[in-house]
């Protein structure tokens, strides 16, 4: 949406009661419009940067994205309008409009490239995962073999505790008798019974 300054006896029902009329625009139209205006001021705050988005711009990366290349464009983005004195300090640049339109073509199609961009909790894990370094072979070794001295340690914790050792030979003369089966004590392992 855009706000335009309407004369005080304009009758339009868009016409808000601040004297400016809403008016729909491309998202092009609307970032070329906050560029223009940011490059005048010589500033942004994020208050403007939000109300010009396109609606469907949501996601918090996106945002940021776009706030980083009004960023370095020059614009400064604020959390809230500097004072005069800082205004005068700042260094003011003369832009054209053509600056200020390839400058919201290029922040458009950055955001458009973004499209892919979802919210699906399993898309979103799939995409960090494919930002995840995958393991090398050495690697592979190095962790089965950190998770076999895991195994052993474990072991010999357990051999080194009696009522577990009793436990065990309680057990395996039940799967002796008959009256249960090792594959209710071991993962890992098949019955062929």
């Amino acid at each position: 949406m855009l706000l335009l300054a309407v004369s005080p006896t304009d009758t339009n029902p868009n016409t808000l009661k601040c004297g400016y009329r809403l008016m729909e625009q491309n998202p092009q139209s609307q970032l070329k419009l906050l560029v223009t205006r940011g490059k005048e001021q010589g500033y942004l705050t994020y208050a403007e940067v939000n109300d010009h988005l396109p609606e469907d711009i949501v996601d918090s990366d996106q945002i940021e994205d776009i706030i980083q290349m009004i960023n370095d464009m020059g614009i400064q983005v604020m959390e809230e309008a500097p004072d005069a004195d800082d205004l005068l300090l700042a260094e003011n640049s003369n832009n054209t409009d053509e600056d200020a339109e390839e400058a919201a073509a290029q922040v458009l199609s950055s955001v458009e490239s973004e499209i892919g961009r979802t919210t699906d909790p399993v898309r979103m894990y799939m995409r960090e995962m494919g930002t995840v370094e995958l393991l090398t072979r050495e690697g592979e070794i190095d962790i089965a073999k950190r998770i076999e001295d895991g195994i052993n340690q474990v072991q010999c914790s357990v051999a080194e505790y009696p009522e577990a050792i009793t436990y065990l030979l309680e057990q395996y003369d039940r799967v002796e008798a008959g009256e249960a089966r090792l594959s209710d004590l071991i993962t890992g392992f098949v019955d062929p019974n």
